[in-house]
């Protein structure tokens, strides 16, 4: 079992940048491909990105393909989400995920943390 918290969200202006972090607990967090998501209000959470276990691939949704970066230290235990250019549309709660396999939806997710709010002012 893993246990995440996310941290690093915040207001910043269009065209800026934001460096959300992730940190896990537990023994086992390199046997976990990780993903990050997001939820505007009266939407539903969407992929964003997501990173294998080997740190080898990643997958990004298409709306922030060339804006963000996905990257993981297993050895500290945190998964980053790296956020240029930003955007008003990028306005939403972030989320952390754990899952053995992963996926780019959220039902291939087990874990979750509770979420960082970034807003986007234009």
């Amino acid at each position: 079992q893993v246990q995440l918290v996310e941290s690093g969200g915040g207001l910043v202006q269009a065209g800026g940048s934001l460096r959300l972090s992730c940190a896990a607990s537990g023994r086992t967090f390199s046997s976990y491909a990780m993903g990050w998501f997001r939820q505007a209000p009266g939407k539903e959470r969407e992929f964003v990105a997501r990173i294998n276990r080997a740190v080898s691939t990643t997958y990004y949704a298409d709306s922030v393909k060339g804006r963000f970066t996905i990257s993981r230290d297993n050895a500290k235990k945190m998964v980053y989400l790296q956020m240029n250019s930003l955007k008003p549309e990028d306005t939403a709660v972030y989320y952390c995920a754990a899952d053995p396999t992963g996926g780019v939806v959220v039902e291939a997710y087990d874990y979750w943390g509770q979420g960082t709010q970034v807003t986007v002012s234009s």
